[in-house]
């Protein structure tokens, strides 16, 4: 997939997942972009594992369409609540 499309679903994904997720989880838009592109990367090997049956590292079921970026979205849900998860632990 082209660099370019990748930053702008990284944008648009981490953005959505921003608005949705409650709570604040500050940084700027390079953090959010950065949470699109692992969102994308976590949601299309979830999309595989449930399509083929077997786990890989990849983002193939991401890309710009709707269901790219719901896949993307989701993703980045998750790793914000992974995010939030690990830091409570480290505060604790």
């Amino acid at each position: 997939m082209n660099i370019i499309v990748w930053v702008a679903l990284g944008l648009l994904a981490g953005a959505i997942a921003k608005v949705v997720y409650p709570g604040y989880q500050g940084g700027g838009i390079l953090s959010t972009m950065i949470l699109g592109v692992i969102g994308a990367f976590i949601g299309g090997s979830l999309l595989t594992l449930l399509q083929a049956g077997n786990l890989q590292l990849t983002a193939a079921g991401a890309g710009l369409s709707i269901i790219g970026i719901l896949v993307a979205v989701l993703g980045a849900i998750i790793a914000i609540y992974l995010w939030v998860l690990l830091g409570r632990s480290s505060n604790a």
